[in-house]
């Protein structure tokens, strides 16, 4: 075969155009409003309708939106029964991937081509399955809906039964914006590619579920709250990042395909984290957190990605770390659907080329006789 390009884990080649986000410069925009300014200002209902329709919500246009989720929120009983049945060791991402094929099942979207109306329904819809499978876990029954909550505070009513604080509601808000959307990752290339097939969208929403689950994508979050469980203080950090950089081993939650000097992402989120652990007292896990923190940047210049301090954010909150990554996908579920509808208009199936490294052409060997 003749010489071709090769890029591994195809980097730095362009696999498609996109209008919903872009890293410019070092810092994200969601249709050209910068990640920070959102942060600051914009609640995740506002982010995605924003992802999904192409502008912010007027107040009107916020209700409605609201209104739609509140409405979609009820999982069909037939999918509950399957969360009933699913042993309950079983990881609560590996349930996600189930669920969310199921309840396609009971897609009450009348429409097929109403491809924004489906993802508003998904979003809602992987919200409950979040907090009725937790409920279960602990043996309590799945709770309705609380109609006029916001969408992170509805996901921690269905899940703990009663209404969140202010702080606890914010800052899961906070963490949805960030990780709603990051242009062409690995989950959401794998939803076009799925797209590009003409599959529907709840197939390509598995997929990415798939996709995400991996602990070099969104597993990074519980990984990284993992590897700071094993310290108690920030002196035996200390011992074990300086271990593990002189032995090259990978350290979680910290590096960046795209974010070379930094993510802006995780700087905005450490901000609250600092602001949250000072109001708790938990100065000592700020410590560890630090310990592991500063060589990675001082010495190696590897910056924290957002997994980093989220996963702290999401333990320090309460938050079982199994958590973790599917709340991630409550945010990353409107990135995806809005990657769907885009690919779905200009659509051409992916069919990339490979490099064979096999044995040239060879006879097979004739049967004995």
């Amino acid at each position: 075969m003749s010489e071709l390009h090769f890029s591994p884990g195809l980097d730095g080649v362009v696999a498609g155009e996109t209008d919903i986000a872009c890293v410019d410069q070092g810092v994200l925009l969601y249709r050209g409003y910068a990640i920070e300014d959102l942060a600051e200002n914009a609640t995740f209902e506002e982010a995605a309708h924003l992802l999904l329709y192409g502008e912010l919500p007027d107040a009107a246009a916020l209700t409605a939106f609201k209104q739609r989720l509140d409405g979609y929120r009820p999982l069909a009983p037939e999918v509950v029964d399957a969360l009933r049945l699913i042993p309950k060791a079983v990881p609560m991402m590996d349930v996600l991937r189930t669920a969310v094929s199921m309840t396609g099942h009971f897609d009450p979207v009348s429409d097929t081509a109403d491809l924004r109306e489906r993802s508003v329904w998904l979003t809602a819809q992987i919200a409950s399955i979040i907090a009725a499978r937790y409920r279960l876990l602990n043996g309590q029954e799945p709770l309705n809906a609380k109609p006029g909550l916001s969408h992170a505070a509805q996901l921690l009513y269905q899940a703990n039964g009663q209404e969140p604080d202010e702080l606890h509601a914010r800052l899961l808000d906070l963490t949805l914006v960030l990780y709603a959307e990051h242009e062409f990752n690995a989950s959401t290339f794998t939803a076009r590619v799925i797209c590009s097939t003409l599959s529907d969208l709840v197939s390509a929403v598995v997929g990415a579920i798939g996709a995400l689950k991996g602990p070099l994508h969104g597993g990074a979050n519980e990984a990284a709250m993992e590897m700071l469980t094993q310290f108690k203080t920030a002196a035996e950090a200390s011992a074990w990042i300086k271990d593990a950089l002189a032995h090259k081993r990978k350290v979680m939650g910290f590096g960046h395909r795209v974010y070379k000097h930094g993510d802006h992402r995780a700087r905005i989120l450490e901000r609250e984290l600092r602001k949250l652990a000072a109001s708790l007292g938990a100065h000592e896990w700020m410590a560890i957190y630090d310990a592991i923190k500063e060589p990675m940047v001082n010495d190696k210049k590897i910056y924290p990605n957002l997994d980093y301090p989220c996963g702290l954010t999401y333990y320090l909150l309460g938050l079982p770390l199994d958590l973790y990554t599917p709340l991630f996908v409550a945010a990353r579920v409107t990135g995806w659907c809005a990657h769907f509808m885009e690919q779905a208009a200009n659509n051409r199936i992916y069919r990339p080329l490979s490099r064979y490294t096999g044995p040239p052409a060879r006879p097979v060997p004739a049967r004995a006789k």
